[in-house]
Parts: structure tokens; sequence; C-alpha cells
């Protein structure tokens, strides 16, 4: 059994878990469960190679979600699982390969039949050039990274993996990425962008969520998301790109919440 990096915030009656996306980690969303922390125990997950959880030597979306389940396993009730981009790929194998675990679903600003690659690529050709043996201090990193990753707010974002500490026991701190990010930038347009077939499909609550500015669900997915989620509905958050929790985080936390108040 893989242990996940786990954070939990609130005590409401509703079991909300959150999977971040690419790159991201549980606390991502640490802002929006404090906002839902009256109607909800919020669980926040460092995927693997993500985070503070373990690192992997493969990746597939089986066995993603196949961690996520043994973590649902423990929470002893159904739960809410809410997923973003890469996230939302393993929230919906999740909701599919073990529906008994999840009682309602959100997908958020992915589709399965979508890659990132892309959009991505070059996110991940940055970050594997910035110079870390020979970086003083983060205020340089951030420079490094600035002609190839323009946007303060993804800079900002992808920079929350960047750490300096002893990760050896040597009792020498040196600058590294959290993520296993040689691993994830292999599979990038490959396993992470692939959605591996499945002959099987969820009939619970779905709510897809799509950032008005993104690409990542086109009206070409909607049979496949029909297909396998029957009972979804989706909805648009205006003026909003891929990462719709932090770019209209009141827009994206009253959607949650009304669908967490929705009865059966």
């Amino acid at each position: 059994m893989m242990s996940l990096h786990t954070t939990t915030i609130g005590d409401g009656p509703a079991q909300l878990v959150f999977l971040h996306g690419i790159f991201g980690q549980g606390k991502n969303f640490t802002s929006i469960a404090k906002q839902l922390a009256d109607v909800a125990t919020c669980t926040l997950v460092d995927l693997p190679n993500h985070g503070r959880s373990p690192w992997t030597d493969e990746l597939s979306y089986p066995t993603l979600a196949a961690s996520v389940a043994e973590l649902l396993e423990t929470i002893g009730s159904p739960v809410c699982l809410v997923g973003h981009s890469m996230g939302g790929k393993v929230a919906m194998r999740t909701a599919l390969e073990h529906p008994e675990l999840v009682e309602r679903l959100m997908v958020v600003d992915i589709s399965p039949s979508v890659g990132l690659g892309t959009n991505f690529g070059p996110l991940v050709q940055a970050m594997q050039s910035l110079p870390l043996a020979d970086l003083t201090n983060r205020k340089q990193a951030d420079e490094l990274l600035r002609e190839g990753i323009p946007s303060d707010t993804v800079r900002g974002f992808l920079m929350q993996n960047l750490r300096h500490e002893d990760v050896d026991g040597s009792g020498t701190r040196r600058w590294h990425w959290q993520m296993n990010l040689d691993l994830l930038a292999r599979e990038l347009e490959g396993t992470i962008s692939d959605w591996p077939a499945i002959d099987a499909h969820y009939d619970g609550r779905v709510l897809w969520v799509a950032g008005e500015k993104s690409p990542y669900v086109r009206q070409d997915a909607y049979q496949t998301m029909r297909e396998l989620f029957p009972r979804y509905v989706l909805v648009t958050i205006k003026d909003a790109g891929h990462w719709v929790h932090s770019e209209q985080p009141a827009a994206f936390t009253s959607t949650l919440r009304s669908f967490l108040a929705l009865e059966g």
C-alpha cells in the first residue's frame, strides 16, 4: 500500500477529497477547503510523484486510481471526489473502478481524451533547464524561469515545488524539484495525456466544471463524457482559464458548495 501525504481541513459532515493537477500539490486547494470547512471535512491529497507523497518508477491512471482508492477506504464513507486536470482524470478513473467509494464526482477543466502536452511542454523545458546546482536564492530562480514561463501566476505555482533542503541526510542543503520532474516530463505526452479504455460507467452525480478561456473541455468530448458518466452536468466558469479554482475562487467555491448540497 502506498501511503499518500494528506492534509485535513474542516470538520463539516460531508467528506470532500481534492486531487490536484500535474505539477501541483494538495495544498493548492487550501483556501477553497477553508471556505468549505463548515460543511465538509476536506482531505487535500498529494498524488504520487508530487508534493510529499512517494515517487514511483512508472505512471498510469489505473495505478494512480488504485492509490487514491486505498486512501478513500480509510475514510470510511463515500466521498465527494474533486479532481483538477490530471487529478480530474485520476478522479474519473477512481469513480469508474471504485464507485462504492465515490458518492459524487466533480471534474475540473479536463475531459477523458484531451491531452496536456502542447501547453505544458514548454513549462517542463523551462524547469528542466534551471541550473539547480548554481542557484543561490529563490529570486534568482524566478528570474531564470521568467523567459520560459512569462506568467507570474503560473511561475509562482510551479515554484512551490522548488525546495532548498537537506534531501539525503548529509547536512548540506541543495535546491531540487520536490516533484518527480523527470518521470512527469517523460510521460506528459504519453500516459498523462492518454485515456486507457475502460468498459464501465459511473451512475452517481457528476459536475463537470470548465474554465471559459480553457481548451480542455471540448464539444467533441461530450459523447465520451456521457457514455462514462450519464448523469453529468456541465458548468462553465466565466473569465477562468485552466486553473479555475485559483483564477475564480469565489465562483468555484460557490459552485462546489451548491453541488455538495444537492440531494441524491
